[in-house]
C-alpha cells in the first residue's frame, strides 16, 4: 500500500483492496517503525486518523466517496489543527493545544482525507535544511547524513520515505520547491492568494503560500484542487474560481515555449545539477516544445531585498508571542518587562532571534525608508522581471536549488545557508507559482545519488499549466518513480 500514489490508492479503494481503516494502520505502523531515525514527524494522531478513515470507509458504502477519501496524509506543524498540538517547530509553542482549524485543513477534512500527524519543520518556518527545529533535525531519507530542506523538510522525508502519499507544506522563499528537489518528490507553491492563509501560523505574511507535497504533479492536482479558492477569513485571499486541475493534465506540449533565465546559469551551480536539468529541457524538446534563452536582469537582488522583507514581517507577526496570551511562559517573571524578556528568550531558537533582530532593525526609525522601503521597490522591479519574460515564453525552467542535499552540519553560516534559496526565493517575491519536480541524481554518494530537482515556473494562476507540464514529464520518465531504501521496506 505504502508504494502507491493518491491516485493509485483511490482505485484500489474503490477496489475493494482494502478499506481506509487498514490503509491508516499500515502507515500508522510505518511510521512507528521507521520515524525514529528520520524524525519527519512532531506529532502523530493515530485515534483521530482511524476515526477518519472509518468515516471515509462509510461514506465509500453510500456510494458517496469523492476523489480523496480515506487519503492519508500529514499537515506541516505550521497549520492550527483542532484538539492536535501545533508548534510551528518552536519552544514557543510547544504546549499549545489549537482550538480551530486552518482553512486548508478544514477543506482537506471536508475532501475525506485522513491526517496522520504533523510533519516537523524549521522553527516557524526559518530554515533552508529542517536543522532549526525545536524538535531536533529531520534526516533525508536518501542518505540519512544529508538534510531534507526546509522548511517543510519533515513534509518532504515522510512523503519520500512512504510514510504517507502526500503531505502539506507551506513556501515563503522556497520551503515547499527546495525540500521538494533534495528528497526526490513533486512540490508545488501556488499564487499568492491561490491558497487560503488563515490558520496557517504567519512568518511573513505577504510572502508565505500553503501547497502540497506529494509524489506526482497528478497527485498535487488532486490536492489543489481541494484547498484552493477564496476564503473570507483571509483577506489576501484571491475571490477567484478554482479550475478543474486534473482535465488539464493531459494536454499535449507542441508549442510550449520554455524559457532559460540566463542569470539562473551561473557561477555557483553544481555541474550535476545543471547538467540534470539541461537533460530534462532535452526530453521537453522532444516532447515538442522550443526552447530560448530569456533574461531576468534584477536576479542578484532577490536575496538582499527578501532579507529585508522577511525578517521585517517576521518582527512585527512573532510579536505576539509575549508569554501573556499563550505560548511558552518564563517562570517566576519580576514583572511584565522581564516577563515579555525572558519568555521570547527562552521560547525562540537561534535563527528566529538572528531574523527579528534584523527586521526589528529594518523597521526602525531612521532605518525604514533606507531598507525596508527600498526592498519593496526592489521587489516591485523583480516582479516586472517575470511579467516581461511571460511575454515571450510559457514558462521559465531552472534548478530549484543550486547543489543536491547537502550533509546535515554543513552550512554554518547564515550567508551560506541563505544562499541555497537564490532559485526560489524571487518566485514569491513577485507571487507567482512554482513546481520543483524529481529529474536526476547526483553521483558518488551513498544509495546511489542525491536527488536533483527541476524547478518549472509560470504566470499567475498557471498553475494548470505546470501541473500539466510536469505532468508531462513524468510520463516521459521515471525520476518520480525512484525510491530510497527505506521506501522498498516492507513491515
Amino acid at each position: 500500500m505504502h508504494d502507491k500514489t493518491l491516485s493509485e490508492l483511490a482505485s484500489a479503494l474503490d477496489a475493494g483492496e482494502f478499506s481506509s481503516r487498514e490503509l491508516a494502520e499500515t502507515l500508522l505502523t510505518r511510521i512507528d517503525r521507521f520515524d525514529g531515525n528520520l524524525n519527519s514527524f512532531i506529532s502523530v494522531t493515530p485515534d483521530q486518523a482511524l476515526a477518519a478513515a472509518d468515516r471515509a470507509d462509510a461514506a465509500r458504502a453510500r456510494g458517496e466517496a469523492g476523489p480523496l477519501t480515506g487519503m492519508p496524509l500529514a499537515i506541516k506543524d505550521l497549520f492550527c489543527t483542532e484538539g492536535v498540538k501545533t508548534s510551528a517547530g518552536s519552544r514557543m509553542l510547544d504546549n499549545f493545544i489549537s482550538p480551530y482549524d486552518a482553512t486548508v485543513v478544514e477543506k482537506l477534512k471536508a475532501a475525506g482525507t485522513v491526517s496522520l500527524g504533523k510533519t516537523n519543520m524549521d522553527e516557524f518556518a526559518m530554515g533552508s535544511s529542517n536543522e532549526n527545529s525545536f524538535y531536533g533535525p529531520v534526516k533525508n531519507p536518501w542518505d540519512t547524513e544529508a538534510v531534507p530542506g526546509g522548511s517543510s523538510g519533515g513534509s518532504a522525508a515522510a512523503v519520500a520515505a512512504g510514510l504517507v502519499p502526500a503531505a502539506m507544506g507551506t513556501d515563503t522563499g522556497g520551503s515547499i520547491r527546495q525540500p521538494a528537489a533534495f528528497c526526490g518528490i513533486t512540490g508545488l507553491k501556488p499564487t499568492y492568494g491561490r491558497v487560503s492563509r488563515y490558520g496557517m501560523i504567519a512568518f511573513a505574511s505577504s510572502l508565505d503560500q500553503a501547497g502540497p507535497m506529494a509524489r506526482t504533479a497528478e497527485d498535487c492536482a488532486l490536492l489543489l484542487g481541494a484547498i484552493a479558492g477564496h476564503d473570507l477569513r483571509d483577506s489576501t485571499s484571491v475571490a477567484r474560481g478554482v479550475p478543474d486541475y486534473i482535465e488539464e493534465l493531459a494536454a499535449p506540449l507542441n508549442g510550449l515555449k520554455i524559457g532559460l533565465p540566463r542569470e539562473y546559469f551561473g557561477d555557483g551551480m553544481d555541474p550535476e545539477v545543471e547538467a540534470a536539468v539541461r537533460e530534462a529541457v532535452k526530453v521537453y524538446e522532444s516532447l515538442g516544445a522550443t526552447v530560448r534563452e530569456v533574461s531576468l536582469p534584477h536576479t542578484h537582488y532577490a536575496i538582499p531585498a527578501y532579507y529585508v522583507i522577511a525578517p521585517a514581517e517576521a518582527s512585527s507577526n512573532l510579536s505576539r508571542f509575549d508569554g501573556v496570551r499563550f505560548g511558552h511562559r518564563c517562570d517566576n517573571p519580576e514583572d511584565l518587562i522581564d516577563l515579555y524578556k525572558r519568555s521570547r528568550a527562552e521560547g525562540f531558537g537561534e535563527e528566529v532571534k538572528r531574523r527579528i533582530l534584523i527586521g526589528t532593525h529594518t523597521l526602525s526609525e531612521g532605518f525604514f525608508d533606507a531598507y525596508y522601503k527600498k526592498a519593496q521597490q526592489v521587489r516591485r522591479l523583480i516582479r516586472q522581471d517575470f511579467l516581461d519574460a511571460f511575454e515571450e515564453v510559457d514558462v521559465l525552467m531552472s534548478p530549484a536549488s543550486p547543489t543536491p542535499a547537502f550533509d546535515l552540519g554543513a552550512r554554518k553560516d547564515p550567508v551560506s545557508m541563505y544562499l541555497q534559496d537564490i532559485y526560489t526565493i524571487a518566485v514569491n517575491l513577485a507571487g507567482i507559482p512554482g513546481i520543483s519536480v524529481p529529474a536526476g541524481f547526483s553521483g558518488g554518494r551513498p544509495m546511489g545519488g542525491r536527488p536533483i530537482g527541476l524547478q518549472i515556473l509560470g504566470t499567475h494562476f498557471a498553475e494548470a499549466r505546470l501541473l500539466n507540464v510536469a505532468h508531462q514529464f513524468q510520463q516521459a520518465t521515471d525520476w518520480h518513480r525512484r525510491r530510497p531504501a527505506i521506501a522498498e521496506e516492507t513491515l
